[in-house]
């Protein structure tokens, strides 16, 4: 068995909103973890882009994904990136300062893989605005283009793999974790435009727990939480089912929080803080909040939400959130938030198998009251 690195400096604290008790010098490394990762971004759009600028016949095509990448790629909080260079660390007893730059190469791939994501999602959703910016294919001269762009973010993860851990051993389990994480998300998409698409009609009896569950579980939890774990787990050369399902349990969980958070943030959360515009009850969404609405509500409050979901009258959406009020929905997410991390802890303490606990609270931490 693959001896892992237990750290033991780690503290679980409920304090503030961001849940954490960071000293002045902690939140100085932390501001240079993300500075470093920052650093790898362009060599990253150099290695993707500057040989084909000097190709004749794809130079054009360069020019523009250029663009694409740097429009889509770096401008997210990167928690999903980082996340793979701190489980590393954690796992790596005295890592070599080599195998970290790999570690955030990596994560930049995650990174990728959520832009491809994003940029499809809008589309689908019709989004007007991510990450306190237009949307890609609402720019000028972008509309539908922005699905080969799309297409176009998620290639550029297995040449930037080739180039960096070829002669690495665990290269084939890298991009066979990349598709397969890739595949687990787009089931995930499919679960949610089959259960609210967009365009349909209000069907609330699609709208159950479990549906939620499992589109949460495929189309998030795989590629934000278990994803990063996962490949700094086969860089420190943890590769057996046993430690990859403790870790998969756990950070499944994670996921299921970490989306109904998202879900509340969509409704209640600041737009200057979070960087888009919330749709969820204009989308028809199958969200956290109006399932819970759907089973607090009294007939007469069912029959004002069969008439207001879904639309994007403006009046309609103001009449949903009112509901949402009068349903005191955000305690009821409160009081959600305080059990699910005390849950996870939990989870943690029983089922972390030979990995290490820190590592596993140190995520949850970072997650805890998240405003964005």
């Amino acid at each position: 068995m693959t001896t892992v690195h237990q750290s033991t400096d780690q503290d679980i604290r409920l304090t503030n909103g961001c849940g954490s008790d960071h000293s002045g010098e902690k939140k100085q490394k932390m501001s240079t973890d993300l500075e470093q990762f920052d650093e790898i971004f362009p060599e990253l759009v150099g290695l993707l882009v500057n040989a084909e600028l000097e190709d004749p016949e794809r130079k054009d095509a360069s020019r523009w994904f250029k663009e694409v990448l740097e429009y889509n790629v770096p401008h997210g909080k990167k928690n999903r990136g980082m996340f793979v260079v701190m489980a590393y660390k954690y796992l790596k007893e005295q890592p070599k300062e080599g195998d970290i730059k790999i570690a955030r190469i990596l994560g930049w791939c995650i990174e990728l893989l959520q832009a491809f994501f994003l940029v499809e999602d809008d589309v689908m959703d019709q989004s007007y605005t991510r990450r306190g910016q237009p949307c890609w294919f609402r720019k000028e001269n972008v509309g539908l283009e922005a699905i080969n762009d799309g297409v176009y973010l998620e290639s550029c993860i297995y040449k930037i793999l080739k180039h960096y851990i070829r002669d690495k051993p665990y290269y084939i389990n890298i991009i066979e974790l990349f598709h397969e994480i890739t595949h687990c998300t787009i089931t995930g998409q499919c679960l949610d435009m089959t259960v609210s698409p967009p365009a349909g009609t209000v069907d609330f009896s699609r709208y159950t727990i479990e549906k939620y569950n499992a589109i949460v579980k495929w189309k998030t939890a795989f590629y934000s939480f278990y994803l990063p774990v996962a490949i700094a787990m086969y860089m420190a050369g943890i590769s057996d089912d046993f430690n990859h399902k403790c870790a998969k349990d756990i950070l499944l969980k994670m996921g299921e929080y970490f989306q109904v958070q998202d879900d509340f943030l969509d409704c209640y959360g600041d737009e200057a803080v979070i960087g888009k515009i919330g749709t969820d009850i204009q989308d028809n969404k199958c969200s956290w909040l109006v399932i819970k609405a759907l089973q607090k509500a009294s007939p007469e409050q069912l029959n004002l939400l069969k008439e207001n979901y879904g639309s994007s009258d403006e009046t309609k959406v103001v009449k949903v959130k009112a509901l949402y009020k009068e349903l005191k929905l955000e305690q009821e997410f409160r009081d959600f938030e305080e059990s699910s991390f005390q849950e996870i802890l939990e989870l943690i303490e029983k089922c972390s198998g030979d990995l290490p606990k820190d590592m596993f609270k140190a995520f949850v931490q970072k997650i805890y009251k998240r405003n964005k």
